[in-house]
């Protein structure tokens, strides 16, 4: 059931078109190319999918060798209360908790082998997560010309393959420290929280974005810094928090439901192109020989 601040997806995305054609009463900001770049930035878990990034792949770390079955029935644990929605305060220290616990344990990963399997298992283990809401989105803020940027607080060497399977133009992550190509244990950015601001605005000015005219998405509260740092906010699936929040300020609230996997989609898309392209030759091959019966009945 809909709650009643909830929009249509149709109706926000028909609302996105004619904002971005019409003129904007948001004064542009120069950038230093004399540009007023858009760009729209989408958090990653129950954002763009519907489960955490981070303890989706470890059964695949498991079954590489990197983790242990306790660390992966831990992950599958707090995999669950993640899908459950509405988590009481300790359900969500808890899954803060395997976080960094899964993190502690990354100390001494060979960081070749954790993108091997990430780009192994990629699809097997994403590609069945995306909601085709999120998909549909980037691709409409895609057509209309602007980057797709996915911020996320799971680690670059997740989010990264992530981005790219999506459509996003760029993606900013969490980084972990590395020497002689494995991981310390150490982190050199955490993306989380006001961090997530922080990487937007150096990201805005590296790029030219108007930030004014730029649109953020959040499932939580804890984005509050990346959803305030841009002029188009809107809460995807929100938290009780920020439901709150967002009929407070007139944000508009988006439910993703529908995860279907990637290559689902695209066959369907690569039908509806064949059928238009059969009507096409059949239209044409009509025409062809209405002439042809026309020429020879003179």
């Amino acid at each position: 059931m809909n709650h009643p601040d909830e929009r249509s997806y149709a109706g926000f995305v028909s609302h996105l078109a004619n904002e971005s054609a019409g003129p904007t009463d948001t004064p542009d900001i120069p950038d230093p190319d004399g540009e007023n770049r858009i760009a729209a930035f989408f958090d990653l878990d129950k954002t763009i999918i519907a489960r955490s990034s981070t303890l989706a792949f470890s059964r695949p770390f498991y079954q590489g060798g990197l983790i242990n079955r306790r660390a992966a029935l831990r992950g599958a644990y707090a995999q669950l209360l993640s899908l459950q929605g509405g988590m009481s305060g300790s359900d969500a220290d808890q899954i803060e908790r395997t976080r960094a616990h899964l993190t502690s344990l990354c100390q001494g990963w060979d960081v070749a082998q954790v993108r091997s399997i990430v780009e192994e298992t990629l699809h097997d283990v994403v590609d069945p997560l995306v909601y085709s809401e999120a998909a549909a989105l980037i691709g409409e803020h895609r057509e209309q010309g602007h980057d797709v940027v996915v911020v996320s607080a799971s680690g670059d060497e997740i989010v990264a393959p992530i981005a790219l399977l999506v459509g996003a133009t760029h993606s900013v992550a969490t980084r972990m420290t590395v020497a002689d190509g494995r991981y310390t244990g150490a982190i050199d950015f955490y993306c989380y929280g006001e961090n997530k601001a922080v990487a937007i605005r150096e990201l805005a000015q590296a790029n030219g974005y108007d930030l004014a005219r730029c649109h953020a998405y959040s499932d939580s509260i804890t984005d509050l810094p990346m959803l305030e740092v841009v002029g188009r906010p809107a809460a995807v699936n929100p938290n009780r928090a920020l439901r709150k929040l967002a009929a407070q300020r007139g944000w508009p609230v988006l439910s993703f439901s529908d995860p279907v996997p990637l290559r689902a989609r695209m066959v369907n898309a690569n039908l509806t192109q064949m059928v238009a392209a059969a009507t096409a030759v059949g239209v044409g091959a009509m025409v062809t020989w209405y002439g042809l019966r026309r020429r020879r009945n003179r």
